[in-house]
């Protein structure tokens, strides 16, 4: 994937943040911790769009759940048909199968682009908190931990409810194996790329848990407005 037409404008625009934060904060071992927050930040917002549309269609995967698993039971020994009839349940429920994965495709040039800029910056002895050296990985593994945590809460959150206990058990075992996995990896990444990942998570279950519930509070309203 030939990423340069998105890394370059990318890094100059992290200078540009960290360059602002420099000038506000003349600290090495300070601005270039808060550049990268500042940084992250920014981008989720340009991303927010997307986001929502993902998590909004997440959302309405897991409320006709109830809805297909009846009609695959229905029509169990005609699959076609019953292809057909989940089919006529996503277009009456206003449903795209496809909504939570095109967001996704979408940012994945961008993600491997922020993981080139951060691998590549120039901050060599720029520290942050307890790191002495953000291009090392952290002495004292508390980035990869919360790397672990952050990664499988923000996986969890956005599984969609579903009434397949089959099913959601082996979503949440991919879900933890994915988190271990992402902690491993964050042993050995720069600090950069792990304190942006942990961002972008923390920022993502934020922005999971908010949704959530005004898709919530949507649906209570809609149904006292049915119950008049």
């Amino acid at each position: 994937m030939n990423i340069k037409f998105l890394t370059e404008p990318l890094t100059k625009f992290f200078y540009m943040v960290n360059g602002a934060i420099h000038t506000i904060i003349p600290n090495n071992d300070l601005s270039y911790g808060l550049a990268i927050i500042v940084f992250t930040i920014i981008v989720r917002l340009i991303l927010l769009p997307l986001s929502v549309k993902q998590l909004r269609s997440t959302a309405k995967m897991g409320a006709i759940q109830p809805e297909m698993k009846k009609v695959q039971a229905k029509y169990k020994s005609d699959p076609q048909k019953a292809q057909q009839e989940v089919m006529k349940l996503y277009k009456e429920n206003g449903v795209n199968p496809m909504g939570g994965c095109l967001p996704m495709i979408v940012q994945m040039p961008i993600l491997f682009s922020l993981y080139a800029v951060f691998q590549h910056l120039n901050m060599h002895g720029a520290g942050f908190l307890w790191m002495q050296d953000l291009t090392k990985s952290d002495p004292l593994y508390i980035l990869p931990i919360l790397s672990t945590v952050t990664t499988y809460f923000s996986s969890k959150l956005m599984q969609p409810p579903s009434t397949d206990g089959a099913q959601s058990k082996q979503t949440s075992t991919m879900n933890t194996v994915m988190a271990i996995f992402m902690g491993f990896m964050s042993l050995k990444f720069a600090g950069t790329l792990v304190l942006y990942w942990v961002i972008n998570n923390v920022i993502q279950i934020i922005q999971t848990i908010f949704i959530n519930k005004i898709e919530l509070n949507k649906k209570t309203d809609e149904a006292v407005v049915n119950k008049k």
